[in-house]
C-alpha cells in the first residue's frame, strides 16, 4: 500500500473516530514527520480526501475538516441509513454461524457501557459492531462506501451519544438487530438497521440533536 493511502486512511479513522473534528486544521508538517515522508505522500493523501468532500481548503491555504450544512448533514444521514438497511440484510444472508457468535459476544460485552452511560466508550465499541457487518455484508465496495459516509458523519454521531439516554437507546436497537441476525431475518435486519440509523428517531430527537450540535461543526 502507498504511502499516501495509508495516510489517508489513518486521517479518515481520526475523523470516523471524533479525533478529529470538523473544522479541524489538518497539520501536513506533524503527518509527514509522523510517516517520515516528505509532504508529497500528505498532500497526495489530503488532495484525496478534498475530492471526497472529507476535508476542504482554508481561504489562506491549508486544509481542515470539511463542515457540513443541516441540509448536507441531513441528505447524508438518509443516505447512510438507506445503505446502513442494505448491508444490514446482506450481512444476515451472507454471515458465517462463527461471525454471528462473535457479533453477539460483542453485543453482550457492551451491556456495562449502557448502563454507565459511557458515551466515549461506546462510540468505539458502536464501530467496531457495525464494521463487523460490514465484513459480514461480503460487498468490499458497500463497505467502502459506507467507511466513507462514516467519516463525513463520524464527529456528529458521536454527538449524537452525549444526549442522555442515548447510549442505553442504541444499545437496545443493537439488541434488536443481533436477534433478527441470530433468527436469520433479513428483512427485519434490513427494517431494524434502518430505525437504528435514522437521525431523527422521532422530531424531537431531531430537534433535540439539531439544538445542541456546536456551532463550530457547521457550514453556514
Amino acid at each position: 500500500m502507498k504511502v499516501s493511502e495509508r495516510i489517508r486512511l489513518a486521517i479518515e479513522s481520526d475523523i470516523r473516530s471524533g479525533t478529529l473534528l470538523p473544522g479541524d486544521a489538518i497539520d501536513e508538517q506533524k503527518i509527514a514527520a509522523d510517516y517520515q515522508v516528505s509532504r508529497t505522500p500528505v498532500r497526495e493523501a489530503i488532495l484525496q480526501l478534498k475530492v471526497q468532500g472529507i476535508l476542504e481548503s482554508q481561504p489562506r491555504g491549508g486544509a481542515v475538516v470539511a463542515r457540513m450544512d443541516v441540509q448536507q448533514l441531513l441528505a447524508i444521514w438518509e443516505l447512510m441509513a438507506e445503505m446502513e438497511g442494505v448491508c444490514a440484510r446482506m450481512a444476515c444472508e451472507r454471515m458465517t454461524q462463527t461471525e454471528r457468535e462473535a457479533l453477539a459476544r460483542l453485543h453482550q460485552e457492551t451491556a456495562s457501557m449502557a448502563e454507565s452511560d459511557d458515551a466515549q466508550a461506546w462510540s468505539k465499541a458502536n464501530q467496531a459492531f457495525h464494521e463487523m457487518l460490514y465484513q459480514g455484508c461480503r460487498n468490499p465496495y458497500l463497505r467502502q462506501e459506507l467507511l466513507r459516509l462514516r467519516a463525513r458523519t463520524g464527529a456528529y454521531l458521536k454527538h449524537s451519544f452525549s444526549a442522555v439516554g442515548r447510549v442505553r437507546s442504541s444499545h437496545e436497537q443493537h439488541d434488536e438487530l443481533v436477534q433478527a441476525i441470530l433468527g436469520n431475518d433479513p428483512e427485519r435486519a434490513h427494517r431494524m438497521m434502518m430505525r437504528h440509523v435514522s437521525l431523527a428517531q422521532g422530531a424531537k430527537g431531531l430537534s433535540d440533536f439539531l439544538i445542541n450540535l456546536p456551532k463550530s461543526m457547521v457550514k453556514v
